[in-house]
């Protein structure tokens, strides 16, 4: 590795950039940016260096911040409309002090705010909350709904979790266009052939025979996994990976059946998952001690957890991290790699550290600290 990565960071108090030197080392962090809008997922385009940053809620109502200069400057493409919107519009003091923009919102106030961005093949896709894709084919300055995705005939029968109906994972084919999946919690995974004109739901278990009774809503039954998914990736060989509320599960046929790969870790539950970019057989995951039991690492010591033969085994990695008192939780968006043969990995944390690793996640340093919440982590890797 000899040149630069920002790592991109979203928070409850808005987009953070963490530059690190051609060494990984002298990290420095600028922000926030975004007006202080809560920010659930930045993204980074290597080609152009244009920056997007998706957020929102029911004060902002809901949008897609653009920067082409670094994040200098940043642009806002509103969405909906928010609380802030109502009170403007109804106190002329209040609008010219937020210097508000009157212009009616394009999707009026029907959607929440951004979970999610994911840019391939030219176009920018943004997970929306409540269970809404939206696309624009000019670099996120417009947005038009997919209505195959809108109309889906199961619809009627997706059940919102803890934080709503909510579009967190869009995944695509590296070279065929026409192929995306999608995570929704609690809806389960979605994937489309023809380009998202039409979407079937992938949530079979390959095992369903071992599929026994569960008193959790989001645990697997009826030959299914729970449709609770809370992260989905990609390998480069296709095989796909989640971290779902209730277990590990990884797809070799495209999603259509799912291994349950949970054997091994301490617990069923986690947020994130990541894959080598370059290994499709390593990934890493952070398993929390429960959906109850409050969300933080096992015994309280942190721990990622590793595989290197696709979930057929895992392994702590707990160098670097602490081991006693250790009550943070890292959210579904909140970890990721870099696109190199040699990737760095790195997550983010709810009370506020970014930790990395160089080794494969061997050993973990932290490289920031006291920012606000973590709500989702990328990491720009110049073309």
């Amino acid at each position: 590795m000899t040149d630069t990565v920002t790592v991109l960071i979203g928070t409850t108090k808005g987009a953070f950039l963490l530059s690190g030197g051609s060494d990984r080392s002298g990290w420095q962090v600028s922000g926030p940016h975004c007006d202080g809008w809560p920010i659930n997922h930045i993204l980074g385009d290597p080609d152009t260096g244009t920056l997007w940053a998706a957020g929102g809620g029911d004060w902002h109502g809901a949008g897609v911040w653009r920067s082409e200069d670094g994040g200098e400057s940043w642009d806002l493409s509103k969405l909906s409309s928010g609380l802030m919107d109502a009170w403007a519009a109804n106190d002329p003091d209040f609008a010219a002090m937020i210097g508000w923009d009157a212009t009616p919102a394009p999707f009026g106030g029907d959607l929440h705010s951004v979970w999610s961005l994911h840019h391939a093949h030219g176009v920018l896709y943004a997970g929306v909350k409540p269970g809404t894709l939206l696309e624009s084919r000019d670099g996120g300055q417009s947005w038009t709904r997919n209505e195959g995705f809108a109309n889906h005939p199961t619809r009627d029968t997706w059940t919102p979790g803890a934080a709503g109906l909510t579009v967190h994972s869009i995944v695509s084919h590296p070279t065929d266009p026409s192929a995306l999946w999608l995570g929704i919690s609690a809806a389960g995974v979605f994937a489309s052939e023809d380009g998202g004109n039409s979407w079937d739901r992938r949530n079979r278990l390959s095992n369903a025979e071992s599929c026994g009774d569960h008193t959790h809503p989001a645990a697997p039954r009826d030959g299914q996994t729970g449709h609770c998914v809370h992260n989905m990736q990609r390998a480069s060989d296709g095989t796909l990976y989640q971290q779902n509320h209730h277990g590990v599960f990884r797809s070799r046929d495209a999603g259509r059946s799912w291994d349950d790969i949970t054997q091994g870790l301490p617990s069923t539950f986690g947020f994130p998952i990541a894959v080598n970019p370059t290994n499709p057989a390593m990934i890493w995951t952070i398993p929390l001690n429960g959906d109850s039991a409050g969300r933080f690492p096992p015994d309280a010591a942190a721990a990622v957890w590793r595989s290197t033969d696709a979930g057929e085994s895992w392994q702590a990695m707990r160098a670097g991290l602490p081991q006693t008192a250790c009550f943070f939780t890292v959210l579904r968006q909140s970890m990721a790699t870099e696109q190199a043969a040699q990737p760095g990995v790195y997550f983010g944390t709810n009370t506020g550290s970014v930790f990395a690793s160089f080794d494969e996640g061997e050993t973990w340093q932290e490289i920031a600290r006291h920012l606000p919440t973590v709500l989702g982590l990328e990491v720009l890797h110049p073309a």
